[in-house]
């Protein structure tokens, strides 16, 4: 059953749901990541660390509105139920129990690290196929690597 029909060609609108659908899992685990992350960190660093988490979750949570109320334009019922994000969700995340600052600020950039990466690829797939699309990826993009360098920089020089 379509609700709503998309203005796209129908190769176009897969290719866009496609990379919608998958960003929206992407998101919604990140969300997941950082809370887990948020709830458990320990460390000299806890409370910068601690409210920097939320601020992933809440630029995570409301990209994940977007991408998913654009797939729905398109006329592609989005899917973040539980079991639809722990099947295919597959981006680091943070060990059981509790995370040294540290860990917790590597875990984020790992995670937000391999989402850039894979948003990149989806940038690039909807080149052709909806530029309305590709904008909304590369804005989460930048967002995304905002987010990442934030995390990067607490680790600097890295620790041994």
């Amino acid at each position: 059953m379509t609700v709503v029909r998309s203005t796209l060609p129908d190769e176009a609108r897969r290719v866009s749901c496609e990379a919608l659908q998958d960003t929206l899992v992407d998101l919604l685990g990140l969300s997941l990541i950082g809370k887990q992350a948020h709830w458990n960190v320990v460390g000299p660093r806890f409370r910068s660390v601690h409210l920097q988490l939320d601020e992933v979750v809440s630029a995570a949570r409301t990209h994940a509105d977007t991408v998913a109320e654009r797939a729905a334009a398109l006329g592609v019922p989005p899917d973040g139920r539980p079991e639809t994000i722990a099947k295919v969700f597959s981006l680091p995340a943070p060990k059981e129990g509790w995370l040294r600052d540290s860990e917790a600020v590597e875990v984020m950039t790992e995670a937000l690290g391999a989402a850039v990466t894979r948003l990149r690829e989806r940038i690039d797939a909807t080149e052709k196929a909806d530029l309305v699309t590709q904008d909304l990826l590369i804005s989460i993009t930048a967002d995304l690597e905002k987010q990442r360098w934030m995390f990067e920089a607490e680790n600097f020089p890295g620790e041994s």
